[in-house]
């Protein structure tokens, strides 16, 4: 026979055996590891209970030829920051920095010669990394991440990170610029896409088969499927340097990112494991 039971009394039951809260452990915003899906006192109670690790994301909106979206490197930091910080743990993901030193606006050098990218000058970009940092040590962090998925400002983070460790060195707060997170998208993620089959001609350093399949494990919505094949071939003229798409896949594409997950989810750890306690 079916007993109806009213809300409240439902709301004991499931309380007394613990169930509740599961439930509300669990809530679409509880359970998200990114920070702007939190309410201000739910990441109080997260840093208090021992979320202290926070990474931040840092993209740049680029051309990446005729068959990938300017945002490719912010959608792609954005899902690979959330699957590392899934993999470590008490850990939270910072907004994406989408404004990053592109070159020269005028006269325009670099990806600044295509219409869409946006470039920020090298110093501006150091200090809004550091007002951030700053920021995340007032919330409490005491580990704050840099990784960035585009080549030009890894050394800015890595200045900045060394200005504010150097201040900070009687704080238990450190800040690491893991610039290995590129690097792992190199040669590793070139040594890995040779193995499968690809070849050194096909793979490029920007917007070629390497670059292509990384977006399309990520977000195929972000590349035209029918401009990597169709003629004419795609080349340097087209913001496609050293290397030709046409045979990308979200197969090759997952190789890298599995390679800088694992890879990045490791340097963390043993970066923090590394400090003094």
């Amino acid at each position: 026979m079916l007993v109806e039971i009213g809300r409240g009394a439902l709301r004991r039951i499931l309380a007394g055996a613990g169930v509740l809260l599961f439930l509300q452990a669990a809530s679409p915003a509880c359970a998200s590891v990114f920070l702007e899906d939190q309410t201000w006192t739910e990441l109080r109670d997260l840093v208090a209970a021992g979320t202290t690790t926070i990474i931040i994301p840092i993209g740049g909106t680029e051309q990446s030829g005729p068959a990938v979206a300017l945002g490719k490197h912010n959608v792609r930091v954005k899902f690979l920051a959330e699957k590392i910080a899934g993999k470590l743990g008490n850990t939270l993901v910072a907004p994406v920095i989408s404004y990053v030193p592109e070159g020269n606006i005028d006269p325009p050098t670099s990806h600044m010669r295509f219409p869409g990218t946006i470039s920020i000058g090298d110093k501006v970009f150091e200090q809004l990394l550091e007002s951030a940092a700053r920021s995340f040590r007032h919330a409490g962090f005491t580990t704050i991440v840099l990784i960035g998925d585009h080549g030009g400002y890894q050394g800015d983070e890595r200045q900045m990170a060394d200005r504010l460790n150097a201040e900070w060195k009687r704080t238990p707060v450190r800040v690491f610029a893991d610039v290995d997170y590129y690097q792992l998208s190199r040669r590793p993620y070139t040594d890995k896409l040779l193995a499968a089959g690809a070849s050194r001609a096909e793979i490029g350093s920007h917007a070629g088969l390497a670059d292509t399949s990384l977006m399309l494990a990520v977000d195929p919505s972000l590349v035209r499927k029918d401009r990597l094949a169709g003629p004419p071939k795609l080349g340097a003229g087209d913001g496609v340097y050293g290397g030709d798409p046409a045979r990308s896949s979200a197969q090759f594409g997952q190789l890298g990112v599995d390679l800088i997950v694992n890879g990045t989810t490791d340097a963390i750890r043993a970066f923090i494991a590394s400090q003094p306690k």
